[in-house]
């Protein structure tokens, strides 16, 4: 069931008003309605998915209090390996079975033998990668002794399955949002009227900015790179950058704003990462809570900062395999590489990047730090690796100037969206969210409500379905 959807618009007010009134006071109760109307959420796509997340869930609300109880440190790594085991032996099979496969094809041909290895035709679980790092960080905490496991079923099975961030996350941990499924939630009107806004911007976001610009971003991907003017396919990379962050963004502020409806706190996931003055900066600004859990489960265990060369190793290594995450595609790990190797100047020079808000006179550095990131993103488009290092080849070859082109593309209105965009953004740099700050006056603050609602009605297409990008991951 997709947020933008007419579906959605009839299944949100009517679990709002149930979870308030029909079940007011009484936790449990409400955890378990939590619970059924997730299930029915995420069972929207396809009813068969449910058995995985009840499998993962059911594995480590098991595991967990085992390992919290053995005080053999070998059989509670072995509970630990068993949990790992379960959550990436699903994820692996349903995401990597034939990327593994055709690869290991590929290796037994350039030595001469000739592979007949099975493909399966594998319907990759909406959002598996998102709620497998969610469980997959309970049990992990428990074993390293920061939190105690729960024994509660319905919140523990709610905390995974929770309908707003269970697609595309934020990705949260147990220590943070856990307790909230157990503690008594009252209405809180400021909460929600600041829950609407934020939803409000995100629809914004993922209908105004992200669905408007996929038409021209997928026309330029699936034209030929060598006929293709080279101004035109940097536009191609220009508007994806927005396109994927309308997208993603929109959908975390829609999942946070809507968590507040509910009575929750959601972890933060997106800081204004296109007004980063370097790729550190925004990596801590660009989905957080992904960026922090291969912070904590895979850059530091691998050793994290001890020395300049096992650094860019740890840090090579951890974005390579966030790379994998996102996809079964090498160019999904030549995206996650190259922005590996785009840490190698700050490692190798001890620099650390400022944690300030930007200013104007940073503007030089914002833009080239856009610019390479803008790059990577044809890895992150295109359909395979062959595609990406083409498109960029002719991007870089086709440079010619093509006065046409340039015009179609600054004439376009999208653009003037983007800019709009920005300029809220960046206003509200220092704030959660962009429709903080708002003017005090309640006819201008409801004129902006308006105004953003009649751009949004205006590009949505009810007829035509827009997933959201990091549902396939």
């Amino acid at each position: 069931m997709l947020f933008n959807s007419f579906a959605f618009l009839v299944f949100l007010p009517v679990v709002f008003v149930a979870y308030w009134w029909l079940f007011a006071g009484r936790v449990r109760a409400r955890n378990l309605f939590l619970l059924g109307a997730s299930w029915f959420f995420y069972g929207w796509w396809d009813w068969r998915f449910l058995g995985l997340i009840i499998v993962s869930s059911l594995a480590d609300f098991l595991i967990g209090p085992a390992i919290h109880r053995s005080g053999d440190p070998r059989h509670r790594r072995w509970l630990l390996v068993l949990s790992i085991a379960i959550n990436l032996g699903i994820l692996g099979f349903f995401k990597y079975f034939n990327f593994f496969i055709g690869g290991f094809a590929a290796l037994l041909e350039t030595i001469g033998l000739q592979a007949h290895l099975p493909v399966l035709r594998i319907v990759l679980p909406v959002g598996i990668s998102f709620y497998t790092f969610q469980t997959l960080s309970y049990t992990i905490d428990i074993h390293r002794g920061l939190i105690r496991p729960t024994r509660d079923a319905p919140a523990f099975f709610a905390f995974v399955a929770f309908f707003p961030q269970l697609v595309a996350g934020p990705i949260e941990r147990a220590r943070d949002l856990l307790p909230q499924f157990g503690s008594i939630r009252r209405f809180d009107l400021d909460s929600a009227r600041d829950g609407l806004r934020q939803m409000l911007w995100g629809f914004f976001k993922k209908i105004a900015i992200a669905d408007t610009c996929a038409p021209i971003v997928n026309d330029i991907f699936a034209g030929a790179p060598a006929d293709t003017p080279g101004i035109t396919l940097f536009f191609g990379a220009f508007f994806f950058a927005f396109q994927i962050y309308g997208d993603f963004s929109g959908y975390s502020d829609m999942a946070i704003g809507m968590a507040r409806l509910f009575g929750f706190n959601l972890s933060r996931n997106f800081a204004y990462p296109y007004f980063s003055r370097g790729i550190g900066e925004f990596w801590r600004r660009w989905h957080i809570t992904l960026s922090s859990w291969f912070r904590d489960y895979v850059y530091i265990p691998l050793g994290g900062w001890r020395g300049r060369g096992g650094r860019m190793r740890n840090i090579l290594v951890t974005f390579a395999v966030s790379g994998l995450w996102h996809g079964a595609n090498w160019n999904f790990i030549g995206w996650g590489t190259l922005h590996g190797l785009y840490h190698a100047p700050a490692v190798w020079s001890d620099r650390r990047s400022h944690r300030d808000d930007a200013v104007l006179r940073d503007l030089p550095r914002i833009l080239g730090t856009f610019l390479l990131v803008t790059l990577t993103w044809v890895f992150f488009r295109a359909t395979g690796m062959e595609h990406a290092v083409s498109y960029l080849q002719h991007m870089a070859v086709n440079v010619a100037l093509h006065p046409g082109a340039l015009l179609l593309h600054l004439v376009r209105p999208e653009l003037f969206m983007i800019a709009a965009m920005l300029i809220v953004e960046w206003r509200a740099r220092h704030h959660p969210h962009a429709l903080v700050i708002l003017p005090a006056s309640t006819p201008f603050r409801w004129a902006i409500y308006l105004l953003i609602l009649t751009v949004i009605l205006l590009h949505l297409d009810l007829h035509t379905s827009r997933e959201f990008i990091y549902f396939q991951f």
